[in-house]
């Protein structure tokens, strides 16, 4: 048995899920939709799927069980609602929403149903994170205590044909990029109790750099710099920073201290990656200016890429257990998200109230590429 895989949106990011997506023995990809026809009928070409066309056309085939939602984040929570109405699981990409109502109707709306969400990143069962996460969960650095992570870069203004949805409500670094690093945080340490946050628009106009529509000026209507200083209700506490103003790149750093180590995980926007480890122990001996070698700890387990979740939902469904990258923590992620904005507006720490329960480490030998649905 397979499940059927249909696919909302044919833009960039489509690429990316359908090589992975046609790959997997337990999913069939059976539909393209896209409000541009022709585009959503070239993407089907271009990776065999069998079929083409509108949403309603999508959603009223019953062999589709689960909807790739890949449009754009203002309209993430409508599109998804359509999609539990037809009877169909969803897998969205970030954010889950562009506010928290939209969050808890989509939520309700498949608990009602009895449906499941599920929502990017799914760069969190990726090989990389995996590992570390099972190095953490192991113990190898004791009870984890801080962690610093930042990803800065000048802005997707520079590769993007369209990006100006990415410097608008619903974008900006902080809902963009946020989601990868705050899951990888709240996996780690679990919810997130209060947030401070600064933020700030260091250009308020930006100019298309690549693709046809180069040369074209549009506003920026969202930070394009924020700071946050998260502190978690299990204790413990994490600085994170996101940026699309830095002529400095500097991508995936993200490391968390312990009682007895510390680990530097890969990037969390990337599927594989080794980690470093330090331990206490790797400090006996050492005097002056020596330090001591990390340990390197390979990842191991599938870096497929884009696509992984949506296989981990559909097999999660089908065994009746929890899917790991769930809608209510991406609905977490976004409340910490919102109340970092709200914070860096009115200059206050502000409270968040929902939380979640953390999900277990995927088996290291979980295997996209083996057929296991009966």
């Amino acid at each position: 048995m397979t499940v059927g895989v249909g696919l909302i949106g044919a833009g960039v990011i489509s690429a990316q899920y359908l090589a992975n997506l046609t790959t997997f023995p337990d999913l069939e990809v059976r539909f393209v939709a896209d409000i541009d026809l022709e585009r959503a009928a070239a993407r089907a070409e271009e990776f065999g799927v069998p079929a083409s066309g509108t949403v309603e056309q999508l959603l009223a085939d019953d062999g589709i069980g689960i909807v790739v939602n890949l449009t754009l984040p203002s309209v993430h929570a409508e599109v998804d609602l359509q999609i539990l109405a037809a009877g169909k699981h969803v897998w969205s990409e970030k954010p889950i929403a562009t506010s928290a109502a939209d969050a808890r109707r989509v939520l309700d709306a498949a608990e009602a149903a009895g449906l499941r969400v599920a929502v990017a990143p799914d760069t969190v069962l990726g090989a990389g994170l995996q590992t570390a996460f099972r190095a953490i969960a192991d113990g190898r650095i004791g009870a984890p205590q801080t962690a610093t992570t930042m990803v800065l870069n000048p802005g997707p203004d520079r590769w993007h044909p369209a990006p100006e949805f990415l410097f608008q409500a619903g974008g900006g670094p902080l809902l963009d990029l946020g989601p990868y690093y705050l899951s990888t945080l709240v996996t780690v340490f679990g919810s997130v109790a209060r947030v401070s946050a600064v933020g700030g628009i260091a250009r308020p106009q930006r100019v298309v750099e690549s693709g046809p529509r180069a040369g074209t000026t549009f506003d920026v209507t969202v930070p394009t710099h924020s700071a946050l200083l998260l502190e978690f209700a299990g204790g413990g506490s994490a600085q994170a920073t996101f940026s699309f103003q830095s002529a400095l790149p500097r991508a995936g750093f993200f490391e968390i201290t312990g009682t007895e180590g510390a680990i530097v995980l890969p990037d969390p926007n990337m599927f594989d990656g080794a980690s470093q480890l330090w331990t206490q122990r790797s400090w006996r001996g050492v005097t002056g200016q020596d330090q001591p070698e990390p340990e390197t700890i390979e990842a191991a387990g599938p870096d497929d890429g884009r696509g992984l979740g949506v296989l981990e939902l559909a097999r999660a469904v089908a065994a009746g257990v929890p899917e790991r990258a769930s809608g209510a923590l991406a609905a977490h992620v976004l409340d910490v998200m919102l109340a970092a904005a709200r914070s860096a507006e009115t200059g206050t720490t502000v409270e968040v109230a929902s939380r979640i329960l953390t999900p277990a480490p995927l088996p290291a030998d979980w295997d996209p590429t083996e057929r296991t649905l009966p």
